[in-house]
């Protein structure tokens, strides 16, 4: 007599076992059985693989004379300070010449570069934001569903070095370390979806009613309160608002997933801003990330490898990229200042390095990359003189089939706005024009777009 394995008795077969007496059960990866016949849908419900939606930021931009690409399109060829990406290229679009258009407004330098690119417009002082940044709108859409509606690292180790904000006083603080961010995503309150069982967390049921409780007394509370502290307890609510929904999705259990598995825990990296600390806690933190996307435990993240205003430094010596920036006098031959040249060449090694990360996770038919778009990006052109012009900007990952990778795309000085409302468009929001004053635009660059 045959008998027809389906999928649960594939689940209870295969994961439950006796060893000495004691029970114990083995997660499976995420078979070609649990696919439809293409790869690229969940084949009990049909519903598609994730899509994924990143920023990657590093401070002081670069040359332009040696980053900027002077072919348009494909087959462009890669200029000094992009030869890092060649072993990635293939995942990578360039995009040149866009630029935060100030229209009057002050160039807050550090900041107007930055937070102008993820809002969609120059802010107007030091200390407010003009709306959400572009991570938090994409979360809102599609991070309702995973335990963290985003993730938030610094390779540098500072948490507060995060941009991911809905407004200047709700700031989503970075983790600082990979092993903070390990037992973050993986450390209690982790259920691993091929598991095959599922007990729901006590804890997680207390803090839901804990919160629940907590919402009951809004009202009572606002009437206390004047306009400016109700709009912060609107923040807090909201916040709370989601946080319940995200342990509501604890209290169920997740559905397989053929890339999960739970790394390994990464050991104690120094807190330093020396390059070569920072690159090994960017790439330890990078290969965690790519198994928390591929464990569907988040589908937004933002990366800091260095601040705006960049205090890398190399070891023993006192000058930080930033003060390089500044006061290293060009070399006359080369018409750059190498020193500082080379923490640009050290952050481009990095971003290479987390594509090919991402890039290395199989997931149905592709890669983890192939369902993601990842903007890299940094707050100013030419860190001397701090401009907000020619703003250099990547994007790697095709978001499902949905971006052109391997082109250089020139902006010219149009706004940034036109890759916020790209990447919006992209992930599925319903948005037709976005950005504020002189950088308000409905134009998507349709370059990059299949």
């Amino acid at each position: 007599m045959t008998h027809r394995i389906t999928r649960r008795r594939l689940l209870e077969r295969s994961l439950r076992g006796v060893v000495a007496g004691a029970g114990l059960s083995v997660g499976l990866p995420y078979l070609e059985i649990f696919l439809n016949a293409n790869g690229d849908a969940l084949a009990a419900t049909g519903a598609p693989l994730p899509r994924r939606f990143g920023t990657w930021f590093y401070g002081c931009g670069m040359n332009p004379h040696r980053w900027n690409p002077s072919e348009e399109g494909a087959g462009f060829a890669l200029t000094p300070e992009l030869m890092p990406i060649e072993k990635v290229r293939p995942h990578v679009s360039v995009l040149s010449g866009f630029s935060v258009l100030l229209a009057g407004e002050t160039n807050h330098v550090h900041r107007t570069g930055v937070i102008g690119t993820l809002t969609g417009g120059a802010p107007t002082t030091t200390t407010e934001n003009d709306g959400p940044t572009v991570d938090v709108l994409i979360s809102d859409a599609i991070g309702g569903t995973t335990r963290f509606r985003s993730l938030e690292m610094a390779a540098h180790g500072l948490p507060k070095d995060s941009f991911s904000r809905r407004s200047e006083s709700a700031i989503n603080p970075a983790e600082p370390t990979a092993l903070s961010l390990y037992l973050r995503v993986f450390g209690p309150g982790f259920t691993d979806p091929n598991a095959g069982e599922f007990t729901p967390d006590p804890r997680v049921l207390l803090r839901k009613s804990v919160l629940s409780l907590v919402a009951e007394d809004r009202a009572r509370v606002e009437k206390q309160l004047g306009q400016a502290d109700r709009a912060r307890l609107d923040e807090y609510f909201t916040a709370l608002r989601q946080l319940e929904r995200q342990l509501e999705l604890q209290l169920s259990a997740p559905p397989p997933l053929e890339a999960c598995r739970v790394p390994e825990q990464p050991g104690e990296i120094p807190i330093s801003q020396d390059v070569d600390h920072v690159v090994r806690n960017h790439e330890a933190m990078a290969r965690v990330l790519a198994l928390a996307l591929a464990c569907d435990q988040t589908r937004v993240f933002n990366v800091v490898f260095s601040a705006g205003a960049s205090g890398l430094h190399t070891a023993g010596s006192p000058d930080t990229h930033h003060t390089l920036t500044h006061e290293e006098a060009k070399d006359p031959a080369l018409g750059y200042q190498p020193k500082a040249t080379q923490f640009v060449m050290r952050s481009m090694e990095a971003w290479a390095s987390f594509v090919e990360i991402l890039a290395s996770v199989r997931e149905g038919d592709g890669t983890l990359l192939d369902q993601t778009v990842v903007l890299c990006h940094s707050e100013t052109s030419d860190a001397n003189s701090h401009s907000v012009s020619g703003l250099p900007i990547m994007l790697a990952g095709t978001a499902g089939g949905r971006i052109r990778n391997g082109i250089h795309v020139r902006g010219a000085g149009e706004t940034t706005a036109r890759v916020g409302l790209t990447l919006q468009q992209v992930m599925g929001l319903p948005v037709a024009k976005w950005g504020f004053k002189a950088n308000e635009t409905s134009r998507p660059i349709s370059e990059i777009l299949v």
